[in-house]
């Protein structure tokens, strides 16, 4: 049975590389899903097996921001927080520099993709109607998104599965944390900013008033306000209380399901259910992998020959190369295991966010910035892409490994 679930998951993990499977429309959702599939049917793993492996906190943390962060879009916040910061008399260089602190705070309390989701479209049309290049502050926003979402354990799903897994503290990593995003969102729009000079003036024809219309609905204050109130009490709870977050999360997402105005099913159809399918399908396959002892051999084997995955810098080299190659959310999960430093938890966190700048499939945020800007008339290619994020993937990690040099 062991080669059965080896041949499984490493059609898995080369799903995860490529995107999916040659012949098979399946996406990275779809193969993890199918391998956990293969494991049961094959009785590789037992179903209540199968359950007992999936992590139910975390599923249950990410899925209750998911509600949070629908019930802020249903409410119109961040299309209204975006023409209004748009509508602002500031220079393109001042404009973007509030764009990153706005769309950093955001991320790193609720979902940085539905930030990315609902912020892009309202910052194309705004960039056309000030005659302004959209692409620097589409590729700001995209960055900015990630290098906030870093700063807490809820800002992103890998984030969420490590605070989870390894039990941290909200407040010690906030503090941990906080000091390398301040200074990578600083390092962000220093380069974005350098790359633009001269060229902010928008090339692309103003759209037609039918077309600058967004999906995004109007402002709703008190559903806006519902929405933030939520967040900042969890927030204060999960900085000054003991009692479980997931606990505390799926409540506050509880008391904005039960709402007059904004349907239920209006709601839940914001959440991100791939996202909640490719957990449960990765914890179910690398259960698996673990129960037959080849994960700990190969790791005592590497350790033999030098290379400990535990030590630090190799940490933090390993998690930047494997979250490039098969994605940030797989990647953590295979290296949560030998992540036993008491920086461990804080390396494994930052650094696999900050990598999915580096190139357009690296994160979801990019891929949905991109994806709206097409929508718009404005293309940015991978080698756009690239030629801003991979400097401020390298700026961002140079910071971060400075801060856990000195910590070390």
């Amino acid at each position: 049975m062991t080669a059965t679930i080896v041949t499984i998951f490493t059609l898995v993990y080369l799903g995860m590389i490529l995107g999916g499977l040659p012949l098979l429309q399946l996406d990275r959702t779809g193969v993890a899903l199918l391998g956990a599939i293969a494991l049961i049917g094959l009785d590789a793993v037992s179903l209540p097996q199968a359950v007992a492996a999936v992590h139910l906190p975390t599923v249950i943390l990410l899925f209750s921001f998911m509600v949070v962060s629908a019930q802020m879009r249903l409410g119109g916040f961040y299309g209204w927080a975006t023409r209004g910061m748009a509508a602002l008399p500031l220079s393109p260089p001042q404009l973007l520099g509030l764009l990153i602190v706005m769309a950093g705070a955001l991320s790193a309390v609720f979902s940085n993709d539905i930030v990315c989701l609902a912020m892009a479209p309202v910052l194309v049309q705004a960039c056309l109607q000030r005659r302004l290049n959209p692409v620097p502050f589409l590729l700001g926003l995209a960055c900015a998104a990630n290098i906030g979402s870093a700063a807490t354990l809820i800002g992103n799903p890998q984030n969420i599965l490590i605070g989870q897994t390894l039990r941290l503290s909200f407040s010690g990593y906030l503090l941990q944390a906080i000091v390398p995003v301040l200074l990578g969102l600083a390092a962000c729009w220093a380069i974005i900013v350098w790359q633009s000079r001269g060229d902010w003036a928008g090339t692309a024809p103003v759209l037609p008033a039918t077309e600058q219309r967004s999906d995004e609905p109007p402002l709703d204050r008190w559903q806006s306000a519902k929405g933030l109130a939520v967040a900042a009490v969890l927030l204060g709870l999960f900085l000054f209380s003991p009692l479980p977050q997931a606990q505390l999360a799926l409540t506050g997402a509880g008391l904005l399901l039960m709402s007059r105005k904004l349907h239920s099913a209006r709601m839940l159809g914001l959440v991100d259910w791939e996202v909640l399918v490719l957990f449960a399908g990765l914890f179910v396959v690398n259960h698996a992998l673990q129960s037959t002892g080849l994960p700990a051999e190969a790791v005592s084997w590497l350790a033999a020959q030098g290379v400990r995955l535990s030590e630090p810098w190799t940490l933090f080299g390993t998690t930047f190369a494997l979250s490039n190659l098969i994605s940030n959310v797989p990647a953590v999960m295979l290296l949560l295991p030998v992540a036993s430093h008491e920086l461990a938890g804080s390396m494994l966190a930052l650094v696999s966010t900050l990598a999915g700048n580096l190139l357009i499939v690296g994160s979801i945020a990019n891929i949905l910035v991109v994806d709206a800007a097409a929508r718009h008339g404005v293309r940015i290619d991978w080698r756009r892409h690239a030629r801003t994020g991979v400097p401020v993937t390298l700026a961002t990690l140079l910071i971060c490994a400075a801060v856990f040099a000195l910590r070390f």
